[in-house]
């Protein structure tokens, strides 16, 4: 028997000119996720009046999408490694094709939830197809953290443009519009994609356990559902029983794997303190920023009198700080280290959600804008460098699926922040807000229960009842917003020290082999 040691020095293959070219083809699917779940909601009023759907239905238009984006995202990360992450990126970009189309020409209510259901399952091969074969095509370390950062602010940018880009279509066309946009995009990808994208998977893939792949729904389904009702409706029983069922079958799921010699998620993965401190990290940015968004965009809408494109736009300069903050994040890691720069960042964005809490209900359009800006600059590197680590600390084989749990810590991370945020907002508002004497007792209850429904319960006033009344949600409102900046600057000051020290002596890895340690230790070695 004879012993070798893995060569840890051997020189690191360089991306070429087609691999570059071959990213700039990836990032046309993850602009086009991104703009798919920011630019329907301007074209709600519009299909509304078209298709007249119940508000059950309504809701599920809206939310089916991110259910099974979310909900789907394990099942085809592994899968992608199974099979090939350009196998399965082809086949999405037909499946999303196929449905946008079908969802613009949509003639029912109940036609445009199943074409948008449709819609979440293809969008969901996206994103950690991409990520995988980054990780695959960019093998250097620098260079891959360059290429992440690239593929981070294409999905931040698409979100950012979706409601510009929205307005304008449908100021020339119907609300079907705004889903067409992925045809050509698809189209593209399918034209480029086989010639400038190299194919991977995993040489020994195994079999997917279907058992996995429905626990996997059944743990991620319920528990965003049950984030969403907690955050519309504040504790009910339908909130808590999804929780509840999510976490049973999540605690099945867990067991299952472990048991598994080839398992949906590599739970040894976890094992490696920077993976998982990575996407912790990763989910606290999502918790503090998702809560913050929530009541921004009603800030902008409700309290400055914006209109939906209006506020649309205000967004797109923080949006655009954040790609700015996110580009320059692996050079800043190169300079500076990693925990000084994911840290540091999050010291930053602690100091914009402070400023945010100076915020009032009048003038304060400038400083949410600055406060905004400040927090997602900071927000930006950290998020990029996060990713880079959850997929560089995987083997190769395995990077799909590591992309795919970091996306779904990140929707987790997002839900968590809306639910409990906006739930503890909400509170705020209905114990400040004091309603003024000779409302209605029914436009009492409206007003009590959210901004918009005192906006609603304004209009049915008479001005001497109704200026006081929306002057005293908007009071009640900001209060709400303030404390939430508050929580969230402290949480993200916190966190910047525990980034700080987690990531202070990290530096870039090395490209994995196949069959890597994934704890912390050195490499061990291995019979030949």
């Amino acid at each position: 028997m004879t012993v070798t040691t893995i060569d840890t020095s051997a020189p690191v293959e360089r991306a070429s000119k087609r691999e570059w070219i071959g990213l700039a083809v990836l990032a046309l699917p993850t602009l086009l996720l991104a703009l798919d779940m920011s630019v329907l909601y301007l074209a709600l009023p519009h299909l509304a009046a078209d298709l007249q759907p119940s508000s059950t239905q309504l809701l599920w238009i809206t939310d089916i999408y991110g259910f099974m984006v979310a909900g789907f995202l394990v099942t085809m990360g592994t899968l992608g490694d199974r099979i090939g992450r350009r196998k399965l990126l082809m086949t999405g970009a037909v499946a999303f094709a196929a449905a946008s189309v079908l969802a613009a020409y949509s003639t029912s209510a109940e036609m445009l939830i199943a074409t948008r259901t449709v819609l979440g399952i293809a969008g969901a091969t996206l994103m950690p197809s991409t990520l995988g074969l980054i990780s695959n095509m960019f093998k250097d370390p620098k260079q891959r953290g360059v290429a992440i950062a690239v593929w981070m602010s294409c999905f931040m940018g698409g979100t950012a443009l979706g409601p510009a880009i929205g307005g304008v279509l449908l100021e020339a066309f119907w609300w079907g519009s705004v889903f067409l946009l992925g045809v050509p995009v698809m189209a593209l990808l399918l034209a480029t994609g086989p010639v400038l994208l190299p194919e991977h998977r995993n040489p020994q893939p195994g079999r997917i356990d279907l058992a996995s792949v429905a626990l996997s729904l059944g743990t991620i389904l319920p528990a965003i559902y049950g984030l969403k009702e907690l955050a519309k409706d504040g504790v009910t029983t339908t909130a808590v029983g999804a929780l509840i069922v999510g976490a049973v079958v999540g605690v099945a799921f867990v067991r299952r794997q472990l048991r598994l010699a080839d398992p949906l998620v590599d739970l040894r993965l976890f094992r490696n303190r920077r993976f998982s401190s990575a996407l912790g990290l990763f989910s606290v940015g999502g918790f503090a920023m998702g809560g913050i968004f929530l009541f921004v965009s009603q800030y902008l809408q409700l309290v400055e009198g914006l209109s939906p494109l209006q506020a649309g736009l205000w967004l797109v300069p923080p949006s655009v700080a954040m790609i700015g903050g996110t580009m320059f994040g692996p050079a800043l890691s190169q300079r500076l280290g990693t925990g000084w720069v994911i840290g540091g960042g999050m010291g930053l964005a602690a100091v914009g959600l402070a400023l945010m809490t100076q915020v009032a209900a009048t003038g304060g359009l400038g400083l949410i804008v600055a406060g905004l800006m400040v927090a997602t600059v900071g927000l930006g590197p950290g998020a990029a460098l996060g990713v880079d680590i959850v997929v560089g600390s995987a083997p190769p084989e395995r990077a799909s699926s590591a992309a795919s749990v970091a996306e779904t810590s990140g929707e987790f991370g997002i839900a968590l922040g809306i639910a409990t945020l906006g739930s503890l907002g909400t509170a705020i508002y209905r114990s400040d807000l004091t309603v003024p004497e000779g409302t209605p007792a029914e436009l009492a209850t409206a007003a009590q229960d959210s901004l918009s429904g005192a906006a609603v319960a304004a209009a049915h006033l008479p001005g001497d009842v109704a200026g006081p009344l929306i002057e005293a949600a908007r009071e009640a409102f900001m209060t709400g917003l303030n404390t939430v900046a508050g929580i969230g600057a402290a949480a993200m000051f916190v966190f910047a020290v525990v980034g700080v020290t987690l990531f202070r002596r990290f530096q870039p890895p090395a490209p994995a082999p196949e069959t890597p340690d994934v704890t912390d230790a050195e490499p061990e070695p291995v019979a030949a």
